[in-house]
């Protein structure tokens, strides 16, 4: 599930996951940490589950993927659009 607050010029995006899916460490990787793996782990919250926010500029597409522990790269089913590899959110 994505969640998103529009803030002056700006975008924050919430990445959530359920805690279990899949299991073990999570991590997103997208455009606005240049793909790398390790900027944005995906901490638990009390929710049973796993979210990082993350802020992007407005009026633009923007891609991302999870991976998980095994190099496990996987999409989201709730993202904006898909493009045969990565997930789109437009902010």
């Amino acid at each position: 599930m994505l969640e998103r607050k529009q803030l002056k010029g700006r975008a924050q995006v919430t990445f959530v996951l359920p805690e279990d899916t899949p299991a073990g460490p999570l991590r997103l990787a997208g455009d606005p940490d240049h793909r790398s793996p390790t900027a944005h782990p995906l901490q638990p919250r009390g929710t049973r589950t796993h979210a990082p926010d993350v802020s992007v500029p407005t009026c633009n597409s923007h891609t991302f993927r999870y991976l998980a522990a095994g190099d496990y790269w996987f999409n989201d089913a709730q993202a904006d659009h898909h493009d045969g590899t990565n997930n789109l959110i437009h902010t």
